[in-house]
């Protein structure tokens, strides 16, 4: 199976062009398998580009434990980038279908190659019901979050904001995003009964009201570089806490993403995409 290591922002993940290779019979198994840094070629997990109908290809992903993700705004602006380069589209304006319905990109290149992509990531989800969380309030904004049948680090007391970007956050801003924090309270957080479908944890330390840092625990995959849905989510958590404007820088371990809460209430967002290298992958026995 060829495949093509791609990252946008540091958020890497394993490619491969369904248009040309066939299905892998079991793509959960080999998410597990090839998303493994030490014995597999090391990823934040698989995406599988596939042909569609009703639109120009459509984006099915799996995390590193094999369960099937929604939406990955790093990895899509990927997919753009491989369909533009290898000519499978065409245009500058492309529609990427997904789990959470079809996406709208638009590509910008220099001599040919794409260096960033602009993605219309839709209209933020804040009912609670619909997220889901059984947090109370809908929208759940800077809501105090008792810990439950866990026990974070000492002192820990935290308040979060619940958004959908096609997938669940949870975003807490903290004065600083330690790793007692991310690596301590996101799993704990992830999997709490509270999100019954778990759920993305971002910590974000506000700089100024245009600029934030995020360090993310992204669910099925631990600690990840860059997550741009979760980006999307701080940029719409940002504006309901009255703590960023609209329009804002999000700093992330692995680069910057720009976000902005539009007016027609759709969130967009852009950043780089990068190919890393190209492989096949052999099934172990």
């Amino acid at each position: 199976m060829r495949f093509i290591k791609m990252q946008g922002a540091g958020n890497d993940y394993i490619y491969v062009d369904c248009f040309r290779e066939s299905v892998p019979d079991d793509p959960a198994e080999v998410a597990r398998a090839i998303s493994d840094r030490h014995f597999g070629v090391g990823g934040d997990g698989l995406v599988l580009i596939h042909p569609t109908e009703q639109a120009d290809a459509r984006m099915q992903m799996f995390n590193v434990d094999g369960s099937e993700a929604e939406m990955c705004g790093n990895a899509i602006r990927c997919v753009a980038k491989y369909l533009y380069e290898e000519d499978l589209v065409a245009k500058q304006q492309l529609t990427i279908e997904t789990a959470c319905g079809d996406l709208q990109l638009e590509i910008q290149t220099e001599q040919e190659r794409v260096r960033s992509v602009r993605v219309d990531m839709g209209r933020p989800v804040l009912e609670a019901e619909k997220i889901p969380t059984l947090l109370p309030g809908s929208p759940v904004v800077d809501q105090a979050f008792p810990l439950v049948g866990a026990a974070g680090p000492s002192g820990t007391a935290i308040r979060v904001t619940c958004v959908s970007m096609g997938n669940p956050h949870c975003v807490v801003f903290v004065e600083r995003a330690t790793d007692d924090l991310v690596l301590g309270l996101g799993p704990i957080i992830e999997r709490d009964e509270r999100f019954p479908n778990r759920t993305n944890v971002e910590f974000v330390e506000v700089v100024n009201r245009r600029q934030v840092r995020q360090r993310t625990w992204e669910r099925g995959s631990g600690e990840t570089l860059a997550c741009g849905t979760g980006a999307s989510a701080v940029c719409v958590a940002g504006v309901l806490t009255e703590r960023t404007e609209r329009k804002i820088t999000n700093q992330l371990l692995g680069g910057d993403l720009e976000l902005e809460w539009a007016e027609n209430d759709h969130v967009y967002m852009t950043g780089p995409a990068e190919e890393v290298f190209r492989g096949e992958w052999t099934t172990p026995h």
